[in-house]
């Protein structure tokens, strides 16, 4: 098992679950030092103090809050840990509500609850048969790293998992972000649910870090003084290339047939297509005909 990150209880009405936080994701990043590129001698970070221009041990160094200029006021350790939460060493359920009711966009990391001690085995399968059966998840609240965090218990694979959330003012409104509405044709949105249909697999345990695996081969190439490996061919575009939408899913539609191995010969009839002119007000040339090997890769 994981080395333990917190150690506290789940507070579930009058029911109390002594638990153990474990992380739930490993992270395979491949790390490098920063170093002196003329005798590869390691460069590290030096923690001084700005008023007395002096290295300051990790033992001296506190938490300050500014509260005006020229003002800062020390927070100690002791006083984080003794603030009168109910949520210091207790994650706390607040309400239960369904699944689909929680935006994506608020779940940050995740964990898993491992039961601390038999005594915590009842309690924990009692919970864990609850939200099993009831298909809701948990909301919750738990003090950890100087704040309180919002929290949601669901169960993966007979584990309770804990992802900690944003709290709702800390997710920023998407309405500014959204472009202006435009005219989608209902055949545009039958083709692309049909790219999404022959998209569409059961899980994904096929995907894996390319980058990584490139970035690897790099540095094994250079430990071994063997050449590195060819850079990837790129299919080169033009800058500002307008590519016609019907057409780009009939293409992508048709490679996604190929790709599985359902092309069955009969690729219907082509959409009509339709010039999309450039928004800029400068003059530009028509685009000329394109092959369709040119119309797949634009897609």
């Amino acid at each position: 098992m994981p080395r333990p990150l917190w150690a506290g209880a789940i507070s579930f009405g009058l029911v109390t679950i002594p638990v153990k936080i474990v992380s739930a994701t490993e992270d395979h990043d491949v790390r490098f030092h920063r170093v002196h590129l003329a005798d590869m001698g390691r460069v590290r970070t030096r923690k001084v103090c700005e008023l007395d221009d002096q290295v300051v041990p990790q033992d001296e160094i506190g938490r300050g809050y500014e509260i005006a200029k020229d003002q800062t006021v020390p927070v100690t350790d002791e006083e984080l840990q003794q603030m009168p939460l109910p949520t210091a060493k207790a994650i706390e359920i607040a309400a239960f509500v369904d699944a689909d009711t929680i935006d994506p966009v608020r779940i940050s990391d995740s964990y898993y609850l491992a039961a601390d001690g038999q005594v915590a085995a009842k309690p924990y399968t009692l919970l864990r048969k609850a939200l099993e059966r009831s298909s809701k998840v948990a909301v919750a609240k738990f003090a950890w790293h100087g704040r309180e965090r919002l929290g949601l218990l669901r169960i993966r694979e007979g584990a309770i998992v804990l992802h900690s959330m944003k709290w709702p003012d800390e997710v920023r409104n998407p309405q500014e972000l959204a472009p202006r509405e435009v005219e989608v044709g209902e055949e545009e949105i039958e083709q692309a649910l049909e790219l999404a249909e022959r998209m569409t697999i059961e899980d994904l345990s096929g995907f894996h870090d390319e980058y990584r695996e490139a970035l690897e081969g790099i540095i094994a190439a250079k430990s071994e003084g063997k050449p590195l490996p060819a850079p990837a061919e790129d299919e080169e575009k033009e800058k500002g290339e307008v590519v016609d939408l019907m057409a780009a899913l009939n293409a992508s539609v048709k490679a996604a047939k190929e790709s599985r191995g359902d092309d069955d010969g009969d690729d219907g009839d082509d959409a009509t297509v339709h010039e999309m002119r450039p928004t800029k007000k400068t003059a530009r040339k028509p685009p000329a005909k394109k092959t369709a090997a040119k119309k797949r890769s634009a897609s």
